[in-house]
């Protein structure tokens, strides 16, 4: 009779399309989840410049890394030295850094009454506030400034390194300065005492206002960069999100603890997306052999990239208009497959 009602499913009967819901929805969650990982992982890197080709030790300016962010490691080779002009004091290291000091009087306050001494400072100590300033009046600035000096031209294999990066070398070891290569009027005024340049007429005894100069410099020693290849230069990325757009530290040091804040790359990418394909695929095949009972060679894997499609396609939008462009794509090719095939079976 037409009017029969069917009986209700058996628990054996509800078996395969809860299993394939079930496996289904953990295809689409591994989609998601290697495709969050991409995402996550691309946004911090974006954040310090993008993608980094690490060419580690090999190093060499090509074609096909223009505009790419680079990982380069190798020692320093300092082609055209800094030089202080001022002092004509030059090193054969890429930094040159002059320190300019003065004895001054500083003010001590431990609870009680004030006290004063006489030290070295590298900036003006303004004694106008000093509790007891009369007797205790520092010059009110100096007549010489620190300053660094960078080299002209520093590579590192092939590459040169533009000026920021070479401004940015880290490490120090001090520098005697050559009083041989004083000009006339500074050698004068100032004599060598303990690797620096002092106007003390005892040396061992400055005296208030006396100048002590003295230099450093970074040495020529391997490092590691990490910056956007322009031409055959390393120069900062200035779209970085972090304002900053380069790194440089000393010895091979990995991407990873350059940068600390990103996550760890999603190793192989397509398999995952691969994987969860299938795990999709088998989802919907078991599903599909429910209700037409037997596996559809082309619906359960049309049903597949529709969903996992349109899931990653939703990820990326806002992130990466292209890959959210060609996930979109597969999941309108997906949803045409399971559409034609739908109307077909109904009709057989």
């Amino acid at each position: 009779m037409s009017g029969e009602r069917k009986p209700p499913l058996s628990i054996r009967e509800l078996l395969w399309p809860a299993l394939g819901a079930l496996v289904l929805l953990i295809g689409v969650g591994v989609a998601a989840v290697a495709e969050k990982g991409q995402i996550d992982y691309r946004m911090q890197i974006w954040r310090h410049g993008g993608d980094v080709l690490d060419l580690g030790g090999n190093g060499r300016p090509d074609a096909g890394e223009q505009g790419y962010m680079v990982r380069v490691v190798g020692p320093l080779q300092v082609v055209e030295a800094p030089l202080d002009e001022q002092f004509s004091q030059q090193t054969s290291q890429p930094v040159l850094i002059r320190h300019v000091q003065m004895f001054q009087w500083h003010e001590l306050r431990y609870g009680g009454p004030a006290s004063y001494e006489l030290d070295w400072e590298d900036h003006p100590v303004d004694s106008s506030h000093f509790q007891h300033p009369e007797g205790h009046a520092n010059p009110s600035k100096f007549p010489l400034q620190g300053a660094q000096f960078d080299a002209g031209l520093v590579r590192l294999s092939d590459f040169v390194l533009a000026p920021a990066l070479v401004h940015a070398l880290p490490g120090s070891q001090p520098i005697s300065p050559d009083l041989r290569s004083l000009p006339s009027n500074l050698a004068a005024s100032f004599s060598l005492y303990q690797d620096s340049l002092v106007t003390s007429a005892v040396p061992s005894h400055p005296q208030l206002g006396d100048l002590r100069v003295s230099w450093e410099a970074v040495p020529a020693q391997t490092v590691t960069v990490v910056a956007k290849v322009d031409g055959n230069r390393l120069v900062p990325a200035n779209d970085a999100a972090d304002g900053i757009g380069f790194a440089v530290q000393l010895g091979d040091v990995p991407l990873a603890d350059i940068y600390s804040d990103l996550p760890l790359p999603p190793e192989h990418p397509w398999l995952r997306r691969l994987f969860a394909l299938l795990l999709a695929t088998l989802g919907a095949a078991l599903l599909s052999t429910w209700h037409h009972r037997r596996v559809d060679f082309i619906l359960a894997p049309a049903i597949a990239l529709l969903l996992v499609g349109a899931i990653d396609a939703v990820l990326w939008l806002g992130n990466d208009g292209s890959l959210a462009a060609g996930w979109f794509v597969l999941a309108l090719a997906g949803a045409a497959l399971t559409a034609w095939r739908v109307r077909a079976l109904s009709v057989h």
